[in-house]
């Protein structure tokens, strides 16, 4: 599957039917959710840290982007990859990485060391040049941490947004934003919003009802699944 088959995905879609998108965090749950019938994955990397044993944020890049190759391996759907704040690397090596990862799209935060905010200008020059280097061969997601790390203020988050989306990137990703504030967001900013929802038909319902264009679950899925084995070790030991 190609990029321009993904990022049309993001567009033209009914009110209230966005992209649904689980997060895989290998390939046997990659599997699963193709199966299922869904037209497109993504990995998260807090999940994927996880099951390599690693914190949030302390994988090493290489072990992720071997993560993410085998998730691709697995199904043939379309999978877009979260690789956290691109891990230092310039954006040539970046888009050279991820396309021999094998994904048609990315995921790259507007924070560092799980915790600052970048300067919007100098990381929007940065998208600028990833989106150079890749041309039309990735869908970028572009990740706004205002909620996360910042104000909380949905008019810088609209701020960021209009600089990203300027700098060329597909669909911005407001992590954390409130639902009720989905609303102004989507007035305020051009393109595909990427929304997190929990692991349950209810949240992925009212984030539609709200605008909201893509849904995605970081690593919800994951600890969901790391929860259900949980009881069912619990039970097997009772």
């Amino acid at each position: 599957m190609t990029a321009a088959t993904f990022r049309a995905l993001h567009h033209d879609r009914p009110a209230g039917d966005p992209l649904v998108l689980p997060n895989a965090w290998d390939a046997g749950s990659a599997r699963v959710f193709a199966d299922a019938g869904f037209e497109a994955l993504a990995t998260p990397s807090a999940g994927i840290a996880a099951s390599l044993g690693y914190e949030d944020g302390a994988t090493p890049p290489a072990e992720m982007f071997a993560a993410v190759a085998r998730v691709v391996r697995a199904v043939s759907v379309p999978v877009s990859a979260d690789v956290e704040d691109g891990y230092g690397l310039a954006p040539v090596e970046l888009v050279e990485r991820l396309l021999e990862a094998g994904v048609v799209g990315c995921n790259l935060e507007d924070s560092e060391g799980h915790a600052t905010l970048k300067d919007p200008q100098r990381h929007a020059d940065w998208l600028a040049e990833v989106r150079a280097a890749a041309g039309d061969a990735l869908v970028i997601n572009a990740r706004v941490d205002t909620f996360l790390f910042g104000s909380g203020d949905p008019a810088d988050a609209v701020a960021r947004a209009k600089l990203y989306v300027a700098a060329g990137v597909d669909c911005v990703y407001p992590l954390r934003a409130p639902t009720e504030v989905l609303a102004v967001l989507r007035e305020g900013i051009t393109g595909p919003i990427n929304m997190a929802a929990a692991p349950n038909r209810e949240s992925v319902t009212e984030l539609a009802r709200h605008g909201a264009t893509r849904i995605t679950f970081g690593p919800g899925m994951q600890r969901y699944a790391m929860a259900a084995i949980g009881d069912l070790a619990a039970n097997l030991r009772a």
